[in-house]
């Protein structure tokens, strides 16, 4: 999944001003002030050479992370993350855009922090509890489709909170809560202990799991296959197949440069990685390319956008994205922001392409599949549905030092359709890494590609 808690929590932040029509004598950035999110529940303070965060609900203010100026006009956080605001056709309204996800946040200037963000919160057990609710209360927005009341959760769960209850009790009742979501980007994190939970009937990504697979997918699927190589700190992989077909395993979208690298860095090595695959003769003759993704945990949207760039000729929307911006009402949303393909200035393949996906397909794996739904060309999904996770998840604080994470996005298709929950359904379906299939050294779903992609020659 998308490692939001050390990417987006931690952030790094660049702040520009557009540019002024004339030369103005030094003084503040136009962006300097106390701004709030459409959607997002976040408040921003811009000045000097400090950003800091406030994360609000209706009932509390936890201040959040805070950023240094590095540089004329930018701000950076421990891991390298980047941040952008600009002014939005005047002073009082901005964009605000993180470094590896897609789409812009919307701001507000006000003209003070709420009231509740001049006194700490109390670390009252309850206090916590109250926030986590509210938060959810606030920002999420698939209660309706997880069929899960929440208010009738609190009147529940309350009650069986009080001054002396411990972190780990209060743990343990926050996954008792949240685990009828089966939404693993819903995560509650102790320092020593975590809450998560996958859709059921899958398996999350893990390291254990995509070693098992890629050593299973290359003693067979690739057992006849040439140039073989791996990139992006090995979770890139791709090899020729016979027929002039081609296999592209992703593991992930994000650490291509390494542990918690900066996205900059981790967008270099997947252009070299793209740059060696994508060779102007290698694109020539392949009938078809496999990319496969059943085990992906996620990661940077922008990565996916940028490999899309790599599939077509012809620009198209990816997807559109939008957050939940009514505390009152889960029906109501920020305006949709289309999402483009443009494509990429550098050699590029546009033929047949067999998507593999599964339920260990997750977050950002999922985001780049469905760019592929409208790509121009012959595409075809094939395996098992996707976990159904698509939003940037919120990373917020509790007072008693506890953190947690929830989605508050949708990404929409052209006609609005979203899957979250249900993930997003093979047109082919095959068994993937079943324990069937692992015993019977078969994998039905690369198969069925292949027999495809060499039908179509």
């Amino acid at each position: 999944m998308r490692n939001v808690t050390a990417t987006i929590a931690a952030m790094a932040l660049a702040v520009t001003a557009l540019p002024a029509a004339s030369a103005a004598p030094p003084g503040p950035p136009a962006t300097d002030g106390v701004w709030r999110t459409d959607g997002y529940g976040t408040v921003l303070v811009l000045g000097g050479d400090v950003l800091r965060q406030y994360q609000t609900t209706s009932v509390s203010c936890v201040e959040g992370d805070t950023a240094r100026r590095t540089g004329p006009g930018g701000y950076t956080a421990r891991d390298g993350t980047v941040l952008t605001v600009r002014t939005d056709h005047d002073r009082d309204h901005a964009r605000l855009a993180v470094d590896g996800a897609v789409g812009h946040r919307r701001l507000t200037r006000i003209r003070a922090l709420p009231a509740d963000c001049s006194r700490p919160a109390s670390k009252d057990p309850r206090t916590s509890f109250d926030v986590l609710w509210q938060t959810f209360e606030e920002n999420y927005p698939f209660f309706a489709r997880k069929g899960v009341d929440w208010h009738a959760v609190r009147d529940q769960y309350r009650p069986q909170v009080h001054r002396n209850t411990t972190d780990a009790e209060l743990l343990d009742l926050f996954g008792r809560m949240l685990q009828p979501l089966y939404d693993i980007h819903v995560e509650v994190d102790a320092g020593d202990r975590d809450f998560s939970e996958v859709r059921p009937g899958t398996e999350p990504p893990s390291d254990e799991l995509d070693g098992e697979v890629k050593a299973f997918v290359e003693a067979h699927d690739l057992k006849d296959a040439t140039g073989r190589q791996d990139f992006a700190d090995g979770r890139i992989t791709y090899a020729d197949l016979p027929g002039d077909l081609g296999y592209l395993r992703i593991s992930s979208f994000e650490d291509y440069a390494g542990d918690n690298a900066p996205y900059a860095a981790d967008r270099r090595a997947l252009d070299r990685a793209l740059d060696t695959v994508l060779t102007p003769s290698r694109t020539r003759r392949l009938h078809g390319l496999i990319i496969d993704l059943r085990v992906n945990e996620g990661g940077s949207d922008a990565l996916g956008i940028g490999i899309a760039e790599r599939l077509t000729d012809t620009p198209y929307t990816a997807y559109a994205k939008r957050a939940r911006n009514d505390p009152a009402d889960a029906a109501r949303h920020t305006r949709p922001e289309p999402v483009p393909v443009v494509p990429a200035d550098a050699p590029r393949y546009t033929g047949p392409v067999a998507v593999l996906t599964g339920g260990s397909t997750v977050s950002a794996g999922e985001t780049f599949t469905q760019a592929l739904l409208d790509r121009p060309g012959r595409t075809v999904r094939i395996g098992q549905p996707t976990q159904g996770v698509f939003s940037d998840p919120m990373t917020r604080r509790l007072p008693n030092g506890m953190s947690f994470m929830l989605p508050n996005e949708e990404y929409l298709t052209r006609t609005g359709r979203t899957f979250d929950g249900t993930g997003i359904p093979p047109q082919l379906t095959e068994p993937v890494f079943t324990k069937e299939e692992f015993a019977e050294k078969r994998d039905s779903a690369f198969d069925r590609a292949v027999t495809l992609l060499r039908a179509r020659e």
